[in-house]
């Protein structure tokens, strides 16, 4: 994978710090806006990408990239996406794909009429513990209740809550807890459970944003809540319960760093299957071998999830306040 960067920001720095530890993920180049460009020379000298745009479209020229990486605030992801994906450029882009399933409905369109492929950087759901939690549900029984946290106060809040300008508090960016974090907790547990058939969203409100936010999802036999906060100090625990046992962990999900299986009053037996330290290496290995083998089916595959993880953060928008 000869990988194009687009995007100099926080997400880009935590991707490169772990690059050399990712099969066959060639730095060629970064693009980046032009007040950014001494941050994008310091991030090219550091990890030896060869060269520096300010122009995503020169980038997308380049005949020695065949994957971008989109790394930018998500309100940007659709354009940029589109206009990669219409370059014949492989896509990765990072969560949340894009705000609307008509959005994703596109880029897989543009992405098929170009032969290229198209993924989500949703961590969680290539992390190793995520499979082996999957099998291990198995083991509880039918399951009733989901519990999902995913509470982390975030190190801007006190600048936001001053009046300063920050993008992962801004809407009109793509930003608040919805958006930036319950969008982990969604495509978990739709990719574990399906499509629900309610879907409410409870926002704490400041500023025009929902700074946290509980998400509730009602299936025929079980209800999920989910809940996200930039807002808050609190556990991350987070529970799967059955008839026969529950699964839970302690940690954020994006992550996932281990999980534990209890049955009945049994002991609980607790498991960390995943491989590396960083969450984004698993992710990006199995992208560059389905690229290299220009797996259509997995592409497709990821396509489908994202359009049914997008619906619900679709529907769940609906009640945030409109401006």
């Amino acid at each position: 994978m000869k990988l194009g960067i687009v995007g100099s920001g926080q997400i880009v720095h935590d991707f490169l710090s772990a690059s050399n530890q990712m099969q066959d993920v060639e730095l060629v180049a970064i693009s980046t806006l032009a007040r950014s460009k001494s941050v994008a020379e310091g991030l090219a000298q550091k990890y030896q990408i060869n060269k520096v745009y300010t122009d995503n479209e020169a980038m997308f020229a380049a005949s020695n990239i065949d994957t971008v990486y989109i790394g930018v605030p998500n309100s940007l992801h659709f354009s940029i996406a589109k206009e990669a994906l219409a370059a014949g450029k492989n896509v990765v882009c990072e969560k949340p794909l894009v705000e609307t399933s008509e959005q994703v409905k596109e880029l897989k369109k543009i992405a098929d009429e170009h032969h290229v492929l198209l993924f989500e950087a949703m961590t969680v759901l290539y992390l190793e513990n995520y499979f082996h939690l999957k099998e291990d549900l198995k083991k509880i029984g039918k399951v009733h209740v989901i519990a999902l946290n995913l509470t982390q106060i975030s190190s801007h809040y006190a600048d936001f809550l001053a009046g300063v300008h920050i993008p992962k508090f801004d809407r009109k960016m793509g930003g608040g807890a919805l958006m930036d974090m319950n969008i982990y907790n969604i495509n978990f547990c739709v990719s574990l459970f399906g499509q629900p058939k309610q879907i409410s969203y409870l926002p704490t409100i400041q500023r025009g944003t929902d700074t946290s936010g509980i998400l509730n999802l009602t299936y025929d036999d079980k209800q999920a809540s989910l809940i996200a906060a930039k807002d808050a100090v609190g556990p991350t625990c987070s529970y799967i319960e059955g008839e026969k046992g529950l699964i839970y962990f302690d940690g954020p999900l994006n992550v996932l760093p281990d999980y534990h299986v209890q049955i009945g009053k049994e002991e609980p037996k607790h498991y960390n299957f995943n491989k590396y330290d960083h969450r984004m290496i698993s992710e990006f290995n199995y992208f560059a071998r389905k690229i290299k083998e220009h797996d259509q089916q997995a592409a497709d595959e990821a396509a489908e999830h994202s359009l049914n993880a997008i619906s619900v953060l679709e529907k769940a928008q609906e009640f945030l306040p409109h401006d």
